[in-house]
């Protein structure tokens, strides 16, 4: 569980290293892009696997979760 939430805090500290949204969070991509990336293929390793979460917590209304960890646990 403690990685669980580990993962969270990182989830939520996390930017988009590249492209048109650089430097955005990740959980504030907007949801276009994300969909974007679920139809196209997510991309392989620790940045496709929080993408992919990040397209469920959106399709879910769940990204209010990750930006208050983001506020709770400041970097």
């Amino acid at each position: 569980m403690l990685q669980d939430k580990e993962y969270l805090i990182r989830l939520a500290h996390t930017k988009m290293p590249f492209g048109k949204y650089k430097d955005y969070y990740l959980i504030d991509l907007p949801e276009h892009y994300v969909v974007w990336y679920q139809n196209k293929g997510f991309p392989k390793g620790k940045l496709g696997d929080m993408l992919q979460l990040v397209y469920e917590l959106k399709l879910n209304g769940l990204e209010d979760l990750i930006r208050n960890i983001k506020k709770q646990y400041p970097k």
